[in-house]
């Protein structure tokens, strides 16, 4: 007996509930900001005692960063895929500029170079993701 294969509607199926996805939502920020806070303080101390300053200089870090991420997921979410991979790109050379020059003795090339380098790969990356998956008739990613 046959039996008709089953329909693929090209969308990939959402295991978790609307309560994960809002955790998730937030929780990865705030994740990703402790851990840049910390790696941000530590490169600044650069292997030195550490201080109230330095601890201050971490949490602010972590703030910024979550609330730049914050921000930076809901413009982005309203731009068309090519803004919105060139948006998260150069939220990501930033970052990354930002924590290669806390460390001492780093010249300014030695930070934009990496920074840079970063950049281009998460470009590349969603700009190709994002590009894939654009409703074609206003292009922005669904």
């Amino acid at each position: 007996m046959a039996h008709a294969a089953p329909v693929s509607s090209g969308a990939t199926p959402d295991v978790f509930g609307p309560r994960a996805h809002l955790v998730a939502k937030w929780a990865l920020p705030v994740v990703l900001g402790l851990i840049f806070g910390f790696w941000a303080a530590a490169n600044r101390r650069y292997g030195g005692p550490i201080t109230g300053w330095n601890l201050l200089f971490g949490w602010l870090c972590a703030l910024v960063f979550v609330v730049a991420y914050a921000v930076v997921r809901e413009v982005a979410r309203r731009l068309p895929c090519e803004r919105h991979a060139m948006l998260w790109a150069a939220f990501t050379g930033v970052a990354t500029g930002f924590l290669i020059s806390q460390s001492p003795y780093v010249s300014l090339l030695r930070a934009v170079i990496p920074a840079l380098a970063a950049a281009l790969g998460v470009f590349v990356m969603l700009f190709y993701r994002y590009y894939t998956r654009a409703d074609m008739a206003d292009r922005h990613v669904t």
